[in-house]
C-alpha cells in the first residue's frame, strides 16, 4: 500500500502555477529526490505533504497511522529549549513529560538542590511514564542525540546552523519514522557530516522524500529523481546520472515538437489572413483547428532562461598573490593555523576544506591579509582586486532594493568592455523587471544567493573568495557557475561542502588536519579523499605487520598516494605543470562534449557538411591529446 498520494494538486503564488494538477505517489522502501530551479515550490510541495501547508485544490492521503519525520530547510526551535527537550517535542502530549523527567533528573545532581522534592516529583513522573509505556521513547531520544554529537543539555539558542540543522535531523528520527522528508538536509553540514547522514539514510531503509542540490548526495542516496518543472511532477526512475541523459532527451523532443506546432501555426496565420478567400472555402473545421492551435500556444509552458553568467577578472595581479611563512593564529586556548606554509600564484584555483569550525575563514582572512597572525609572515601580490562572497550574505541590506544593491546612484553596470543597464542585467540572473525595486528582504534563500554572485559579478576582481557559494543553488545554476568558474583568469578561493563542486572547479586544495594543521594537496576533494583513504589503508597494514614482527623499514612501503602528495622529488616546473593538467584536461573535455553535441544533430552533416568533417577531425586530435595528457598526468603523479 502506498504511502503517500498526491492527486489533482493545485498550487499558485500569486499568479504563478506552483502546481497545476500534479499527481505524485510514494511507496514504501522509496527513496525520492525532488528536484527543480529555485522558486518552483518545491519546499511548498514537501510541506504540503507533512501536512503542514495547504494546498490551493486537490489531495493528499496519507496511510492511516503513518508516522511523518519532516525536517523543513529552516527548522523553527525555540532558543529557550534544552536540546533534549527540542528533541522530544515531536512526540506530542509525551513530549512535556519526558522534557520534565530529564530536567529534574539533571537538577539531582546539583548539590545545592531540594532533592526531597525533586525526588517526590521524579516519583509522580515515573510513574506516568510506566503507565504510558513511554521509557522506549526517552531512550530512542537519548540514542539519536548521541548519535548526533549533540549536548543534551545545552540551550538551542547557543547551538551554529549546522549543531541546528543536526538537532532537527534527531528530532525527525525520535519518532521513529515509517517517512522521512528531508528539505535541504545538507545546508550547514560540513563534508562529514554529509557523508555520515548519506551512509545512515542509504544503510538504514527508511522511505525518504528530500530535496537537495549536492549531486553526490543526490547520486548516493536517490532511487527516484522526480522534478518540478512549471507545474508539473515528471518522474525519472534510477539515479541522478540516468535522470540526466532521460531529461537532455526530453528537453530536445519538447523543442522540436514545439518548433513543429509554431510553423504549422504560422502556416494556418497566413491562411487565415487571407480573408475573403478562406471565407469562400467555407473550410469550418481548418477554422476550428486553428482557434484550438492558439489556445495550445497561449497554454504552452515556456521553460524559464538560464542564468546568464559574465564575470570580469580586471587588470592581472602580480604572479605572486600571497604568501606565507609559518604562520600561525590561536583564539584564546583554541589553535586555529599551526605553523604554515604556502605560496599562492596568480591563476590558482584553491579549495579550502575542512570540518565546521576548523577555521577556514580565518585562514582565508590570514592570507588576504585582513586578519594579522600571531606568529610568522603573509607577503602579498601587487595589484591584487579581491571579491569576496559571504557565505552570511552580510553585504546584502533587507532594507535596499535590487537596483541598489547591484549598482547604487546609476542606472548602469560596466562588465568587462559592455555597459549594460541594471534592469537588463538583473534579467541576466533571472530576476524579472517588475521585481528590480522590491526590496532584498523579500527575496528567498536562492535569490539572495543570485543576487550576491549579481553583485559580485558586476566588479572586476583578479582575486574571487566564495565562502559558500552553492547553497540555495538549483543545479542548473551549479553547474553553470562552475563552468564560468573554470574559464576564470584570475585567483579562486572556495571554500565549499558541496564535494561535485570543489571538484570541477579547484586544482588544488588546503585541508584541515588536526589541531590547526593545514596542509596542501594536488587536485580537488576526491584527490585528498583518496589520499587520506590511502594512508588510512598502509597505516593499518603497518601495524598488522608491527604485530606479526615484520619490521620493514617504512620507506619500501611507501605509498604511492603518499608519493603524489608530495613535490619533494619534483622539480618546481614539474610541480606547476602538474597543479594545471585538471584543468587543461577540463577544458578539453568541456570542448569535447560541445563537439559530440553538435555531431549528434542531423541537420549540421545536410547543411554544413564541411563543418561536421571539421568537427570529427578536431574530434579525434582531443581525443589524442586527452591520451597525451593523461600519460602525462600518471607520470608526474608517480
Amino acid at each position: 500500500m502506498p504511502y503517500l498520494i498526491l492527486a489533482d494538486a493545485s498550487l499558485a503564488f500569486g499568479h504563478v502555477p506552483l502546481l497545476d494538477h500534479a499527481d505524485f505517489q510514494l511507496d514504501p522502501g522509496e527513496r525520492v529526490a525532488l528536484i527543480g530551479r529555485n522558486g518552483t515550490g518545491k519546499s511548498s510541495l514537501l510541506s504540503a505533504l507533512a501536512g503542514c501547508g495547504g494546498l490551493d485544490d486537490g489531495s493528499v492521503w496519507r496511510q492511516p497511522g503513518l508516522r511523518i519525520g519532516y525536517v523543513p530547510q529552516e527548522p523553527p526551535f525555540d532558543p529557550a529549549l534544552s536540546v533534549f527537550a527540542a528533541v522530544v517535542a515531536g512526540m506530542g502530549d509525551l513530549s512535556a513529560l519526558l522534557a520534565e523527567y530529564h530536567e529534574v533528573s539533571h537538577a539531582l545532581g546539583e548539590t545545592d538542590a531540594d532533592h526531597e522534592v525533586l525526588l517526590e516529583r521524579m516519583q509522580e513522573l515515573q510513574s506516568e511514564l510506566e503507565s504510558r509505556h513511554a521509557w522506549s521513547f526517552e531512550a530512542q531520544a537519548e540514542r539519536v542525540i548521541q548519535r548526533f554529537s549533540l549536548d543534551a543539555d545545552a540551550l538551542v539558542g547557543t547551538l551554529s546552523g549546522g549543531q541546528k540543522k543536526r538537532l532537527a535531523l534527531a528530532q525527525a528520527l525520535a519518532v521513529s519514522p515509517d517517512l522521512l522528508l528531508l528539505d535541504e538536509p545538507t545546508n550547514h553540514l560540513d563534508i562529514g557530516a554529509i557523508e555520515w547522514l548519506e551512509e545512515m539514510l542509504v544503510t538504514s531503509n527508511v522511505t525518504l522524500a528530500f530535496i537537495t542540490h549536492d549531486r553526490r548526495f543526490l547520486e548516493r542516496v536517490a532511487t527516484r529523481i522526480v522534478e518540478l518543472d512549471r507545474g508539473r511532477l515528471l518522474s525519472c526512475p534510477g539515479s541522478f546520472g540516468e535522470y540526466q541523459s532521460r531529461k537532455e532527451a526530453m528537453l530536445h523532443d519538447e523543442e522540436a515538437n514545439n518548433a513543429r506546432s509554431d510553423k504549422f501555426l504560422a502556416q494556418e496565420e497566413v491562411w487565415i489572413r487571407q480573408g475573403i478567400k478562406a471565407r469562400r472555402t467555407r473550410n469550418e473545421g481548418r477554422v476550428l483547428r486553428l482557434e484550438q492551435l492558439r489556445r495550445d500556444r497561449a497554454a504552452r509552458r515556456e521553460r524559464q532562461g538560464k542564468v546568464d553568467l559574465a564575470l570580469d577578472a580586471g587588470v592581472k595581479s602580480g604572479k605572486l598573490v600571497a604568501a606565507l611563512e609559518h604562520v600561525s593564529k590561536s583564539f584564546g586556548d583554541k589553535s586555529v593555523v599551526r605553523d604554515f606554509s604556502c605560496r599562492l600564484q596568480r591563476g590558482d584555483k584553491i579549495g579550502v576544506i575542512g570540518p565546521n569550525g576548523a577555521g577556514k575563514t580565518t585562514l582565508l582572512r590570514l592570507i588576504l591579509g585582513e586578519l594579522q597572525p600571531d606568529a610568522g609572515k603573509v607577503y602579498l601580490g601587487t595589484k591584487v582586486q579581491v571579491a569576496y562572497f559571504d557565505q552570511f550574505r552580510s553585504q546584502l541590506d533587507d532594507d535596499a532594493t535590487l537596483i541598489d544593491v547591484i549598482s547604487p546612484g546609476s542606472d548602469f553596470v560596466e562588465i568587462g568592455n559592455q555597459r549594460k543597464h541594471v534592469i537588463s542585467y538583473l534579467g541576466d540572473f533571472l530576476f524579472a523587471p517588475q521585481r528590480a525595486r522590491s526590496l532584498v528582504g523579500s527575496l528567498s534563500g536562492g535569490e539572495r544567493n543570485r543576487l550576491l554572485l549579481a553583485r559580485l559579478f558586476a566588479r572586476p576582481a583578479n582575486v574571487l573568495v566564495l565562502d559558500e557559494p552553492t547553497n540555495d543553488l538549483d543545479i542548473e545554476t551549479l553547474e553553470l557557475l562552475e563552468e564560468l568558474l573554470q574559464e576564470y583568469r584570475g585567483t579562486l578561493f572556495l571554500v565549499s561542502h558541496d564535494r561535485a563542486f570543489i571538484d570541477n572547479v579547484v586544482t588544488q586544495t588546503i585541508a584541515a588536519e588536526e589541531d590547526g594543521v593545514w596542509r596542501e594537496y594536488a587536485g580537488g576533494y576526491q584527490d585528498w579523499a583518496d589520499y587520506q583513504a590511502g594512508r588510512r589503508k598502509d597505516e593499518a597494514q603497518a601495524a598488522g605487520n608491527a604485530r606479526r614482527g615484520d619490521l620493514r623499514p617504512a620507506e619500501t612501503a611507501k605509498p604511492a598516494s603518499q608519493k603524489s602528495a608530495g613535490s619533494g622529488k619534483r622539480s618546481w616546473k614539474e610541480a606547476r605543470e602538474l597543479e594545471e593538467l585538471p584543468q587543461r584536461i577540463s577544458a578539453l573535455e568541456a570542448e569535447q562534449k560541445k563537439i559530440g553535441a553538435r555531431l549528434a544533430d542531423p541537420a549540421l552533416y545536410q547543411s554544413q557538411a564541411h563543418e561536421a568533417q571539421r568537427l570529427s577531425t578536431r574530434l579525434s586530435e582531443i581525443d589524442e591529446q586527452l591520451l597525451v595528457l593523461l600519460e602525462r598526468w600518471e607520470a608526474l603523479e608517480g
